[in-house]
């Protein structure tokens, strides 16, 4: 694809922000751009912070609590700007040969030959592409320097074993989401995060922070979601239910709770509920087995609060440990 700076959106007309900056789109999607998603709703800060990194090639690196919708949010300013996406999950599986490439065998005029297969890193770099390194405090210490140089604006890729080195194409764009700052599994959330090397987490030119929407942003994309919700009833009962959601945020904040409810688990619950028809099935459902059995009165007790109707779980004992 032809990458064509000079068409130009502003973020105005294209987010619906309060910002006159204008960013470089392509003309046409092809098959790497998102779905777009006309009901998703934009962070304002976040969306510049992501544009920026469209617009002037910045590294954007997006922070936040699990649910928040962090990559969903880097997919959808892309999806707009028909810009090519695509996201790498940086597991404990993910080496080395993975992002950069492998020797492999392959079959030519009927004999064996080896060549060398690209890895993501170099066939995104050479083409217009923004990539996603998603969990990318999870990512193996040994892997993530791979990518060091890649944040560097200008920052061009060697392949030792070709003895080559790629420059990006002006249209690769990179960025990056994590549960943590770089500082490792401080309160206990994020097992199998590993702590960031300083040198790395600076190269990063933009960090940005995806908190949980308000509670009536909170209630319009539960309803955008599940469009049965979105009258006057509905609109009750996906009230009670993000405040429901948001006591489970302060409880754990407070040390009350270990589990919280993420956006994601609230669509989760409203789409059981319009299964089920009932929203205390659903919400044990969707959310109570998941908690601790000791945590699940508490839970119970902030239904009770919000629904005026009690869960069987509120007349359970704690379990009692000699």
């Amino acid at each position: 694809m032809e990458f064509r700076p000079g068409l130009m959106v502003s973020a105005r007309d294209a987010f619906g922000i309060d910002s006159g900056l204008m960013v470089p789109m392509f003309p046409e999607p092809n098959e790497h751009v998102p779905e777009l998603d006309p009901a998703y709703r934009f962070n304002h800060d976040v969306t510049l912070a992501l544009l920026a990194g469209f617009a002037h090639n910045r590294r954007v690196l997006l922070q936040g609590l699990h649910g928040t919708g962090k990559s969903t949010h880097i997919e959808q300013v892309a999806a707009r700007l028909n810009w090519p996406c695509i996201r790498v999950n940086l597991d404990g599986h993910i080496s080395r040969l993975d992002l950069v490439g492998k020797d492999t065998v392959v079959i030519e005029d009927g004999r064996q030959v080896t060549r060398f297969q690209e890895g993501v890193v170099p066939w995104a770099l050479q083409q217009p592409m923004a990539l996603i390194f998603d969990e990318y405090d999870a990512g193996r210490p040994d892997v993530m320097f791979v990518i060091q140089r890649l944040l560097e604006r200008d920052g061009s890729f060697t392949l030792t074993d070709q003895n080559r080195v790629l420059r990006p194409h002006p249209g690769f764009r990179l960025f990056a989401t994590s549960n943590t700052v770089g500082l490792g599994n401080l309160n206990g959330m994020y097992h199998g995060v590993q702590r960031l090397n300083h040198a790395q987490m600076d190269r990063w030119n933009i960090v940005a922070s995806l908190n949980y929407l308000p509670a009536a942003e909170e209630i319009a994309i539960v309803q955008a979601r599940v469009p049965s919700l979105a009258d006057g009833p509905g609109t009750a009962l996906v009230s009670s239910m993000v405040e429901v959601a948001n006591l489970t945020r302060q409880g754990f904040l407070a040390g009350d709770v270990s589990t919280l409810m993420s956006p994601r688990t609230v669509i989760s619950w409203a789409e059981n509920v319009a299964v089920f028809r009932d929203p205390a099935l659903a919400f044990r459902l969707s959310f109570v087995n998941k908690c601790d059995e000791s945590e699940r009165t508490v839970v119970a007790e902030y239904f009770q609060r919000c629904f005026d109707a009690e869960l069987e779980e509120s007349f359970e004992l704690a379990p009692a440990y000699a």
